[in-house]
C-alpha cells in the first residue's frame, strides 16, 4: 500500500489510479507500472488518466546553489508569472493554477489555443510584460478577475502571453514517463508560436544564460536534467531553479492598522512554513498603500482569530496591535535577503498569490 505521513496529493492520486486500473484494466496497469519505473510514478500516471488534469499538480524545481554544467542538462528562462496546466479537449481549453483552481475565466485571450493544438495537457506560465520584461506586478491586474466583461476588457488593456515549456499528454496518450528531451520534441512538433502563446527555447550553456538573464533584468534560470521524467506535484532535484531577484512567497499570519487609523492596512506579519510550524519572518509595510492594501485588508478581516499562528515568538514591538489571522493567504514579497535574526530586510509587498497555498511552500 502506498502511504504518506502527510497524505499528499500525488500519493492520493497514485493509490486511486493503481487500485482502479488494476481492477478494470490489468493490462494497462502492467504497461504503466513496469520494471524500470517506480511504482509511485506509474500509479500517478494511472491516477492522472482516471481523474483528469484537475488531479494533476505541476512538477516543481528545487532551489539550486550552482548551475549544473554538461550535456546532461538543459536550461530555460525562469518567467516571473503564474504557473498553469492547460487542458485542451474537444476543441475547448481550460487553465488550472498550481493549486488546481480553474483560472480560465481570467485569461479569455488564451483559450483559442484549443483551435491550434490537438487534445493535450500542457505545462506553461502566464506572463504579463512591462517595458519588454515580465512583470508579476502587472500580472496582478489579471489574476483575480472572474467577471467575463472585466476579463475581456483587461485582455485588451493588459494582455498576457502563455509560455509553454512541457507536454504531459498528447492526443489521449500520457507522456509523463518520457524523458524531457522526448517531451520537448513532441512539444516542438505542435508549433506553439503566436502573439498569445509561445514555446520558449531551451539552451545548452546554463552559465551563459544565467549571466544573460541577469543583464536583461529577467527573473532567472531553470535547469532540467535531459533524462528527467515528469513527476506531478513533486519538488525534484532533477529540476533546479536560480533566481536573480530577492523575491519569495510568504504566508500572512497577522496584520496591523496604519498608525492613527483602524481602517487602513499598515503592515502584514509574514512567515515561512517549516517543519514544526510557521516561522516568523517579519513585517511587510511597503507596497500596501492604496487599492492594494484595501483589497488585501478585505480578505484578511474575515480570517481573524485570537491566537498567534506563528510557531516561534514574535517580538513584542511587532506583536503590539496586531490582528492575528488564519495562515491561509500567500503573498509575494521582494526583499534584500534575511538579516542575522532571519528577518526579511527591506521587504515590500508585490502581490497576492491566489495560485499558491501554504502547503505549496512547505
Amino acid at each position: 500500500t502506498l502511504t504518506s505521513p502527510n497524505e499528499t496529493t500525488p500519493f492520493q492520486i497514485a493509490r486511486m489510479g493503481r487500485d482502479y486500473w488494476r481492477r478494470t484494466d490489468p493490462a494497462r496497469a502492467r504497461l504503466l507500472i513496469r520494471p524500470g519505473r517506480s511504482i509511485l510514478l506509474g500509479s500517478i500516471l494511472l491516477g492522472s488518466i482516471l481523474l483528469g488534469v484537475t488531479a494533476l499538480r505541476p512538477m516543481l524545481a528545487t532551489k539550486g546553489d550552482h548551475v549544473p554544467p554538461g550535456d546532461g542538462w538543459s536550461h530555460e528562462i525562469k518567467w516571473d508569472g503564474m504557473r498553469v496546466l492547460v487542458e485542451v479537449s474537444g476543441g475547448t481549453a481550460r487553465l488550472f493554477s498550481r493549486n488546481g483552481a480553474d483560472a480560465s475565466a481570467s485569461y479569455p485571450e488564451l483559450l483559442p489555443i484549443a483551435s491550434v493544438v490537438p487534445d493535450c495537457v500542457l505545462d506553461a506560465e502566464v506572463v504579463a510584460f512591462a517595458d519588454g520584461r515580465p512583470s508579476f506586478g502587472v500580472l496582478q491586474q489579471r489574476m483575480h478577475v472572474s467577471r467575463a466583461d472585466v476579463a475581456a476588457r483587461l485582455a485588451e488593456q493588459v494582455p498576457v502571453t502563455l509560455m509553454v515549456f512541457d507536454v504531459l499528454s498528447l492526443r489521449g496518450r500520457e507522456v509523463l514517463g518520457e524523458r524531457l528531451t522526448e517531451r520537448r520534441e513532441r512539444l516542438a512538433g505542435l508549433d506553439i508560436n503566436d502573439d498569445r502563446w509561445q514555446t520558449p527555447p531551451a539552451y545548452d550553456d546554463g552559465a551563459v544564460l544565467l549571466a544573460a538573464t541577469a543583464a536583461q533584468g529577467l527573473e532567472g534560470v531553470v535547469s532540467k536534467a535531459r533524462d528527467s521524467v515528469y513527476t506531478p506535484g513533486a519538488r525534484s532535484r532533477r529540476w533546479l531553479k536560480f533566481a536573480h531577484r530577492g523575491t519569495g512567497s510568504y504566508v500572512i499570519g497577522g496584520w496591523r492598522p496604519e498608525i492613527g487609523t483602524s481602517s487602513r492596512l499598515g503592515a502584514v506579519l509574514v512567515g515561512e512554513p517549516v517543519d514544526g510550524g510557521l516561522r516568523y519572518r517579519g513585517r511587510v509595510g511597503s507596497g500596501l498603500a492604496g487599492r492594494a492594501g484595501e483589497r488585501l485588508l478585505g480578505l484578511l478581516r474575515p480570517l481573524e482569530r485570537a491566537a498567534c499562528p506563528f510557531s516561534d515568538e514574535v517580538p513584542a514591538i511587532d506583536a503590539a496591535g496586531t490582528h492575528w489571522v488564519e495562515p491561509v493567504l500567500v503573498i509575494e514579497v521582494a526583499a534584500q535577503g534575511l538579516s542575522t535574526g532571519e528577518r526579511l530586510r527591506q521587504p515590500s509587498y508585490q502581490g497576492l498569490r491566489s495560485d499558491l497555498s501554504p502547503e505549496d511552500l512547505a
